[in-house]
């Protein structure tokens, strides 16, 4: 019997060892376990910001594409409206250009001291007629040239003589001339009128 009761001891301390080593694997086991799901969690958290980041870049580019398409849209409406007006002028500059350099070569060819006393009746007609023709064209035109410019109420170019101050006089100035010219004959209107007007009342 006492043979039996030293052998107790030493097989619960084997016992004790054992269930120890198992404790110990089991740690070590959770541990691992622990380690990689920590690991797992920075990997699904770092996942997850950069999907948050791409759902930012993608939001930020739907609205930043939006935003240019409509600018887009809107501003191609205004650029053709501006392509055809620009075109519109550039024909009529053309046109402007085309007629001025055909009158311009019309008017170097007039040469009146060329002509003789049989033609010179007609081809002076012919040639005032051009210069008016060129006048008019050239009139005409200045509001295309300069749109912004005020109108002009004499012709653009210098005239010689007579016709040129007539011209720049207007109906202010022969208001006041008229006036001035017929002074005296209003002098003696008002005294002939008071002479008529007291022989009446005298007799």
């Amino acid at each position: 019997m006492p043979a039996d009761y030293n052998k107790a001891p030493d097989q619960e301390l084997d016992l004790d060892d054992d269930t120890s080593g198992e404790l110990g694997e089991k740690v070590q086991q959770v541990r691992a376990e622990l380690e990689s799901l920590k690991q797992k969690q920075e990997e699904i958290e770092r996942e997850k910001q950069r999907l948050e980041e791409l759902k930012r870049r993608q939001e930020e580019l739907d609205a930043g594409r939006a935003e240019m398409l409509d600018k887009l849209t809107r501003s191609l409406v205004v650029v053709q409206r501006e392509v055809e007006e620009t075109q519109k002028r550039l024909e009529q500059l053309h046109s402007i250009y085309n007629s001025f350099t055909g009158h311009l070569r019309h008017l170097e060819t007039i040469n009146s001291r060329g002509w003789t006393g049989n033609e010179l009746p007609r081809e002076l007609s012919k040639a005032i007629s051009a210069v008016e023709d060129a006048r008019a064209e050239f009139l005409k035109a200045q509001a295309k040239i300069s749109p912004d410019a005020p109108s002009e109420a004499s012709p653009a170019f210098p005239m010689d003589g007579d016709y040129a101050a007539y011209e720049e006089r207007g109906f202010v100035y022969w208001l006041k001339s008229g006036f001035a010219f017929t002074l005296p004959l209003q002098v003696l209107a008002a005294a002939g009128l008071a002479i008529w007007v007291w022989l009446a009342v005298t007799k």
